[in-house]
């Protein structure tokens, strides 16, 4: 046998070498790690500039006016529920795949559409854990075929029950939080809210319309042990001139009732408290899901997590309908809406120590969302801002006491069609206490670095200057 020249071994080491070389940088380029950021500068950046730029463009596609024209108002509601075997999300650890082995309850899309004879809303409330992009433009596109709802004018919500349809959207990341992509399941999902938004559209009548609140402190904790917590129960009540009432209701405290271990789908707490609605009042009750981020269920005790769950929906819905016997009702409010993409600073998913951090490019290949997302719609005082984050309680709370000074009821939502991770008050960020809750809240799930709070408070009080000098 031939040995090889040394000519030729010094070939093969250096190739040997380049090769090993191109993997190292390219493991780098693309999973990391890389440094860590303390300050990502964003308010002199060009992504947020260009961010601002086209919120503005969005809100000039609104129309504010001191003369708003009689209220138009219709609701529906779809069952989406899949059939046994169908994933679940949340939960990612669950046994036997995520399937679902029971139905416990139907799951629903539920939509409010409202008209002031300039513009036209709808408010979706969805008994599912997010809206992913995808679904989402599945409804855009469905919907705008018949009606002359958009991007900018479609408000998405969900309940983020743990115990909801998995299977809707591709992509790594979402399948290890969802289950495996099934897109019959994708197309049912994006059908029903499609179909509510429409038969909602279509049974638009005169109608007037009122709001309060009711307080419900002790069916929720903030787990990380810090204060803030969102334990106010909001809510919304339209009459039509026929008689009909439909009840939206927000609350913030997760789903999470029922353990991972279940299998059953259900729609959780909030599935009971619109069916108990219904059940005392004979009208259509859309949750809109509130600050999940940090937020706890406190359920009253039950033998089992079903009887607990059942309990808690109960509770909050007599709750609220112990308070809608002196509302003052209005017939004409303006309503106004924008929804924009958000430019998002370098990703920072942290990578072994708080030092470094994961390559912004690993998000393309696990499926993270390269943008967030914004949404408002204001109906009279009230602002409804869906943001793509589990959007923490104590933020939504601090930022709702401030919107009421200047006479704004500020309805703050989560997982609104991307999703960033969680948002944390900012002051915790760089200086997380030691526990698996605070550094899961504030470090392990904050996808995007520091500053979050700070960039979305000033995109939140830029849409609020936008809409409250026609607040009356």
């Amino acid at each position: 046998m031939k040995c090889l020249s040394r000519r030729a071994v010094k070939r093969l080491l250096f190739s040997l070498l380049a090769v090993v070389a191109a993997l190292a940088i390219g493991f780098v380029v693309i999973v990391g790690p890389w440094p860590a950021y303390d300050d990502s500068h964003y308010a002199v950046s060009k992504y947020f500039a260009q961010t601002m730029h086209r919120i503005d463009e969005h809100l000039a596609r609104t129309e504010l006016t001191d003369n708003p024209g009689r209220l138009q108002a219709g609701w529906a509601e779809r069952d989406m529920t899949p059939p046994v075997g169908t994933p679940l999300a949340g939960y990612s650890w669950r046994p036997n795949g995520k399937r679902c082995t029971a139905i416990h309850d139907a799951v629903f899309a539920r939509a409010v559409v409202l008209n002031d004879g300039h513009d036209t809303v709808a408010l979706v409330g969805s008994d599912l854990l997010m809206t992913t992009p995808n679904i989402a433009q599945k409804v855009w596109a469905e919907v705008a075929a018949q009606t002359p709802l958009t991007s900018d004018t479609i408000l998405f919500t969900t309940s983020h029950s743990h115990s909801s349809p998995g299977g809707f959207a591709p992509g790594l990341l979402p399948e290890y939080s969802y289950g495996k992509y099934a897109p019959a399941v994708e197309q049912q999902i994006a059908s029903a809210i499609s179909g509510a938004v429409i038969d909602a559209y279509k049974a638009m009548k005169p109608a007037s319309i009122a709001h309060g609140c009711a307080e419900g402190p002790e069916f929720i904790e903030n787990r990380t042990g810090m204060p803030g917590k969102d334990g106010t129960l909001r809510f919304l009540v339209i009459e039509n001139d026929s008689g009909q009432r439909c009840y939206a209701v927000r609350y913030s405290a997760h789903p999470t009732v029922l353990p991972g271990n279940s299998l059953e789908l259900s729609a959780e707490y909030p599935g009971v408290l619109c069916r108990r609605i219904r059940e005392k009042t004979g009208a259509t009750a859309v949750f809109l899901g509130g600050a999940v981020g940090a937020m706890k269920p406190v359920p009253p005790a039950g033998d089992k997590p079903m009887e607990s769950m059942e309990r808690m929906g109960e509770s909050l819905a007599d709750r609220v309908l112990a308070c809608t016997d002196k509302l003052t009702f209005a017939t004409n409010v303006d309503i106004a809406a924008v929804g924009a993409p958000v430019d998002m600073p370098p990703m920072q998913v942290r990578l072994f120590s708080p030092n470094w951090r994961m390559s912004p490019y690993l998000a393309y290949v696990v499926g993270l969302p390269p943008e967030g997302w914004i949404q408002a719609v204001r109906v009279g005082d009230i602002i409804f801002m869906g943001l793509p984050y589990d959007t923490g309680g104590a933020v939504a709370q601090e930022w709702a006491g401030n919107a009421a000074k200047k006479g704004v009821d500020l309805w703050v939502s989560s997982h609104c069609i991307a999703y960033c991770g969680y948002l944390s008050p900012d002051r915790y960020y760089l200086n997380t206490p030691s526990g698996y809750d605070q550094e899961y809240e504030w470090r392990t799930m904050n996808w995007f670095g520091p500053n979050q709070e700070a960039m979305y408070r000033d995109i939140k009080d830029h849409i609020l200057n936008a809409f409250v000098h026609k607040v009356n």
